[in-house]
């Protein structure tokens, strides 16, 4: 891993905030079982576009004032969150393992990812607002690998964007910045998923963040929109001239059922490459069957035009979450991924995985997970320690992570 020097950045920047914060007032930091971007860790987001963008907060942190008290200082309308994830891993082929994103080390203790995210959110009261994500590990690594401005470039910044709350009808979001993707059924931050290693679909079908302009605008309680203008995939600086654009639609007709459904469409080559336009749609679907069981689906497609051949990707997964007591919860998934165009993989193989995960919450605020996952293909793929190689992959996963908030 080479965070080394970014992480001591990090963690620089985090104590002079943390500090600044305590000065200030700020509620103490608390531990938090919760996501830090707000979401329930009983359920996972139903978009990788954590942050709610489709509509304002009900209460950004700024609280309500009569004309003989001043406004709240700036600083405690502020939000911190945090999170420390490591994990063991033991992958039986004996080497590291392949088409995984984050968890990628054989017989190994790893730092997954270190994250302090400072936010202010938009309100009536407060119009505009921002959001700064920063992160070292493993995980910053790999998801910043494909950025056209360099390995390095802003590599510890996961996102960093301005907000503005524009007063038409039940409010309009303009974002502006790095933000991470609206698609797919999991995020970076591993607490807010149901299992600890990511799926095929994340690894492999949908990009992880962007950079431009997001709006998004809450129809009504049920229905919220969002469009973007970005860059492309993965792309701070643009590797071509011209840009993405994405629509999307959230539906929750009750508190049990949400329905996410993201199009996106644009070139992603270079602009001296031969190539035409790139298109991914994205549909994640979850429903709450009970106060205990949840489950949990989620289609990609993809298509792409390189030189004057089309090549497809396409996946589904399927997900359960059982909540045995408050305590202890077990999350089985499994996912049928193709790639016979060898766009993603580099093989024309159909990749298939099995993933069960079982969930504690230590009474000290710690996040335990152990998980057992096969990966399978019809080809011989994946390699093994003596440079043979086999169709299938088993590993196991012992994951800690403790996260934490000032909400």
């Amino acid at each position: 891993m080479h965070s080394g020097t970014g992480l001591r950045g990090l963690v620089r920047v985090a104590a002079g905030v943390l500090a600044s914060l305590v000065v200030a007032g700020v509620p103490a930091v608390m531990a938090a079982d919760g996501a830090a971007n707000g979401q329930s860790a009983a359920a996972p987001p139903a978009s990788s576009q954590s942050t709610a963008v489709v509509a304002a907060p009900a209460d950004g942190g700024a609280t309500a004032t009569t004309d003989d008290a001043p406004a709240p200082d700036f600083l405690h309308s502020i939000e911190v969150y945090g999170l420390v994830d490591g994990y063991y891993g033991w992958a039986f082929n004996e080497t590291n393992p392949q088409l995984r994103n984050f968890d990628v080390n054989h017989n190994n203790f790893s730092l997954n990812y270190v994250e302090l995210a400072l936010a202010k959110p938009v309100t009536d009261k407060s119009r505009a607002g921002f959001r700064v994500d920063f992160g070292a590990g493993d995980t910053a690594d790999l998801v910043n690998s494909f950025e056209p401005g360099g390995t390095n470039y802003l590599k510890y910044v996961q996102q960093a964007y301005v907000s503005y709350l524009v007063p038409a009808g039940k409010g309009l979001t303009i974002d502006f910045g790095k933000f991470v993707t609206p698609h797919g059924a999991e995020v970076i931050e591993s607490k807010d998923n149901w299992n600890y290693s990511r799926s095929l679909l994340f690894a492999l079908a949908i990009p992880y963040y962007h950079a431009g302009v997001r709006v998004g605008y809450a129809v009504n309680d049920k229905v919220s929109l969002t469009g973007f203008l970005v860059n492309g995939w993965n792309s701070v600086k643009d590797n071509n001239t011209a840009k993405t654009v994405c629509g999307g639609v959230t539906f929750k007709p009750n508190a049990k059922l949400s329905i996410v459904s993201n199009y996106m469409v644009g070139k992603e080559q270079n602009d001296d490459a031969d190539g035409g336009v790139r298109q991914l749609f994205d549909l994640v679907s979850t429903y709450a069957v009970n106060d205990k069981l949840s489950v949990l689906g989620n289609v990609d497609y993809g298509h792409d035009v390189l030189a004057s051949d089309g090549v497809n990707w396409y996946g589904v997964a399927v997900g359960l979450r059982y909540q045995a007591s408050p305590t202890w919860a077990f999350s089985p998934r499994y996912e049928y991924y193709n790639d016979k165009d060898a766009f993603t993989t580099g093989t024309s193989q159909n990749v298939q995985e099995i993933t069960l995960t079982g969930e504690y919450k230590t009474p000290v605020g710690l996040l335990a997970r152990i998980e057992f996952r096969t990966d399978f293909s019809d080809e011989q793929f994946f390699v093994k320690d003596s440079g043979s190689l086999s169709k299938t992959q088993p590993t196991v996963t012992f994951a800690l992570i403790y996260a934490f908030s000032n909400k």
